[in-house]
């Protein structure tokens, strides 16, 4: 990919669309507002907080990222979305339980005027969850087309400039890519034969890029990992990304393993367990939905270890996950952790980690950053897949002929010199070899 020319600058309203109006939807959209009232900081947003080195460490030439890549501003975001329930934003975070009432009732005249677009489900790929809002077609293509003309009218409506699209619903039963999922045409001939290849999400996806706008997928599920959409994306120039959020027990896990290999210190096993509470949780005791959340999970570590690479540390180690709906804990999940390593002449050591997060506080920023970035790309004329945002994701997309980076220290490495790529600035090695001539 060559370096863009220039980058159209961030002009008028963005607006972001998340199918799922949910824990973490509205926790970002109360989030936002909080911070443009000046009541809140932006906590755990690379693009609001973060800064970026440029140069020599002698230079100081340290900006924030926001001030040193032409982002979307905060005051310039307009929210919308669709959901299974009709409950406006304000009444579903409420439900959701993740934020205090006092900080609610800050953002309640906002909220309340964001209110879900009917969303296109199926309750075969969702088995828990009942929808009571949702749209009727004939074929899945109807429901599609229905989605753009919700995209549209939305942009209209709210005279926006451009638009982004984040996944935030629910996780979806395990699928694996099949024929229909090859090109475009066999794509959208299964949509409207109605083949049970072709998922909700996927409408989604299709109807993004179709309306061409960028979309990031915050689920395990398979929706714009395949070649077909990965393809109608490059060919309408519309930047994609995924899959699934790097929130609380995946996020510890790609900072301890690359440690690991960093000091060539063994893996006998790795026993992970959650208890959650929220629609996820709820979704995820189905098992065909497990089934792709433990797909996400399981892959971080052997891509990270390479264990062909280095078999007497890390070939045949034990890796199980466990996630267990537990309703009174609602949105703050407990992720723990056992850890079997063993050091110099085999001698065993075990790591036990216990994390008491809040998994929406913890997804909120993702969803912001992802949506500031991808518009971002999308000015700047990038396409297809964006593996430089792998730093967000459990799964990471990438080329086929590639395997994904799931370290999370690399993955950061890869996110900042991408933007100094973009921006004509040298890329940052770490050498520093020029300090001791």
């Amino acid at each position: 990919m060559r370096r863009p020319a220039s980058i159209a600058p961030p002009k008028g309203k963005l607006g972001i669309l998340t199918p799922g109006m949910g824990a973490v939807s509205t926790t970002l959209m109360a989030g936002v507002e909080l911070v443009r009232q000046g009541a809140s900081l932006p906590i755990g947003s690379l693009t609001q907080m973060g800064t970026i080195r440029l140069g020599k460490r002698t230079e100081a030439r340290v900006p924030k990222i926001k001030d040193f890549v032409p982002l979307a501003n905060l005051k310039d975001l307009v929210f919308g979305g669709w959901d299974v329930y009709a409950d406006d934003a304000y009444q579903a975070a409420a439900k959701a339980g993740v934020l205090d009432a006092k900080d609610l009732a800050k953002a309640q005249k906002f909220l309340k005027n964001i209110r879900p677009m009917k969303a296109a489900f199926d309750q075969r790929y969702v088995k828990n969850l009942h929808g009571t809002h949702v749209k009727k077609g004939k074929t899945k293509f109807d429901l599609a087309e229905q989605l753009r003309e919700d995209i549209r009218d939305f942009k209209k409506k709210n005279k926006l400039d451009r638009l982004v699209m984040v996944w935030c619903a629910s996780t979806e039963v395990f699928m694996k890519p099949e024929a229909v999922h090859q090109d475009l045409q066999s794509f959208e001939k299964a949509m409207k034969s109605n083949d049970p290849a072709i998922a909700p999400s996927m409408l989604y996806a299709w109807a993004a890029i179709s309306e061409g706008i960028p979309f990031a997928n915050g689920a395990p599920n398979l929706t714009v990992d395949i070649p077909a959409l990965e393809d109608f994306a490059k060919s309408k120039n519309v930047p994609v990304g995924g899959k699934d959020f790097k929130t609380g027990q995946t996020l510890m896990k790609t900072v301890l393993a690359p440690a690991f290999k960093a000091r060539m210190l063994g893996l006998a096993g790795w026993y992970s367990t959650n208890i959650l509470g929220n629609r996820d949780g709820e979704v995820l005791d189905d098992p065909g939905s497990f089934k792709t959340k433990e797909e996400s999970k399981l892959g971080a570590l052997e891509y990270i270890l390479q264990p062909k690479l280095y078999p007497q540390l890390y070939d045949h180690f034990y890796h199980k996950v466990r996630i267990n709906y537990y309703p009174p804990r609602g949105d703050n999940k407990e992720g723990w952790d056992n850890i079997d390593i063993f050091g110099w002449l085999s001698y065993p050591m075990q790591i036990k980690v216990d994390f008491l997060c809040r998994d929406s506080i913890l997804a909120a920023p993702i969803v912001l950053d992802l949506a500031l970035f991808m518009d971002l790309a999308h000015r700047a004329g990038m396409r297809g897949i964006q593996e430089w945002l792998s730093f967000y994701f459990k799964s990471p997309m990438c080329a086929r002929e590639l395997y994904p980076e799931h370290d999370l220290f690399i993955q950061s490495m890869k996110l900042k010199n991408t933007l100094r790529w973009l921006m004509g600035e040298d890329l940052i090695t770490h050498l520093g070899a020029e300090y001791y001539d």
